[in-house]
């Protein structure tokens, strides 16, 4: 079976669509501490993306239980019989709409509703992505990602102007990476900067 082709209409993109943020020791919200975030989407109606450096508990093959979407035919009984997307990751995107799944995956698999994000990685956030990664017809990489961080007009700048977050361009490696134990201090080593040394300023003013 081969991948749904798709053309993929290009997008105006923001000052930190495909950026890492992660996250100071001074920021207020609990939520968010010690985590990596990667911006899909940042305009001056708002920012969105997801958490990377934290593992859902469920598991995908439980989640396509939930969904149901055995049911749906033989094709994708036998492909969860054969372990096709068992080993897919599913992480804790954010803390809203913590139902919603997404799928941040590589540029192989495209369909009407997937959004470019960057050079190397797009979104999708329909069921059709699901049954292809069900069915071993998935994207080659992805992670998939229940809720999401988002920020009203203006929030986010708020937040980065005091320091709330540091910023840089994401690593394609760095977002699909499962190894996420280290992951915040891997990133913060990518820009240059000392863990330790944040650390050890943690309650300072």
């Amino acid at each position: 079976m081969t991948r749904p082709e798709h053309h993929l209409q290009p997008r105006e993109r923001g000052a930190l669509d495909g950026h890492f943020l992660v996250a100071m020791p001074g920021l207020e919200d609990e939520r968010f501490h010690r985590t990596v975030i990667f911006i899909c989407a940042h305009s001056s109606d708002g920012a969105m993306g997801f958490v990377v450096n934290r593992m859902q508990g469920m598991r995908f093959p439980d989640l396509m239980r939930k969904l149901e979407l055995e049911k749906s035919g033989t094709k994708l009984s036998a492909a969860l019989a054969e372990g096709a997307g068992v080993d897919f990751p599913v992480l804790a995107g954010g803390p809203v709409d913590t139902g919603r799944g997404f799928v941040l995956h590589s540029h192989d698999y495209h369909s009407q509703s997937t959004m470019p994000v960057n050079d190397d990685l797009c979104l999708t956030a329909t069921i059709d992505i699901l049954q292809a990664i069900h069915q071993g017809v998935g994207p080659d990489r992805g992670i998939m990602l229940l809720g999401y961080a988002g920020w009203g007009p203006g929030q986010l700048e708020e937040e980065v102007a005091a320091n709330s977050w540091l910023s840089c361009p994401a690593s394609e490696d760095l977002v699909l990476d499962l190894e996420i134990s280290d992951k915040y201090e891997r990133v913060l080593r990518m820009m240059g900067v000392a863990p330790e040394m944040l650390s050890s300023q943690a309650g300072h003013a």
